[in-house]
């Protein structure tokens, strides 16, 4: 399996180079190196999803694993709908936009909307949607971002909200959100 998902990983690390995760910049003393600056690349977030959904979910769907990898390309980075579909087909790239936000619309928007958009998720992309709240809050807890303690809360709160609003989702990847949202007690100020 790992030649078909090869291309989709080589495409995810292209199109997110030059992205890090928002995590704050750590002290010179724990740099490996010195001309590296201590932030998570941006491809570490699409590779955990596809950890949690093939590893620890155990699923197998080529399509969900494919656009897990690219499920934040349309959204974060100059890629087009027309690229994702040439390279990667129909399928794929329908299930990428099922989990793209409208970066038109505010943040507050945007976040209502994934609410609202929840319960109308293919059970596919349901599943990519779960994984990404998953990642999200584990790395909150590992890697905390420079928010305050209400943010990081509120964050938890919402993301069980999108989570809540998806009809019958994936049994084992709604126990994997479940222990990551019981995890926020380990957040800290």
């Amino acid at each position: 399996m790992i030649e078909q998902l090869t291309p989709a990983l080589v495409f995810a690390a292209e199109k997110h180079r030059f992205q890090r995760r928002k995590t704050p910049t750590p002290p010179p003393s724990e740099l490996l190196s010195e001309g590296c600056d201590g932030l998570i690349p941006y491809i570490n977030h699409p590779l955990a999803l596809l950890d949690i959904l093939a590893r620890e979910a155990v699923i197998t769907d080529l399509e969900v694993l494919l656009a897990a990898l690219l499920h934040d390309t349309l959204e974060d980075t100059f890629t087009t709908v027309d690229e994702l579909r040439a390279q990667f087909g129909e399928r794929v790239t329908a299930l990428v936009q099922e989990v793209t936000d409208d970066k038109r619309l505010p943040k507050a928007e945007r976040k209502r909307e994934q609410v609202r958009h929840a319960p109308h998720l293919s059970p596919q992309a349901a599943q990519i949607k779960i994984a990404d709240k998953i990642a999200n809050l584990r790395d909150i807890i590992s890697h905390p971002p420079d928010w305050d303690l209400a943010r990081k809360q509120a964050y938890f709160v919402w993301a069980a909200e999108v989570v809540n609003a998806i009809p019958a989702p994936h049994p084992g990847l709604l126990a994997l959100f479940q222990q990551a949202y019981q995890a926020q007690a380990l957040i800290s100020f």
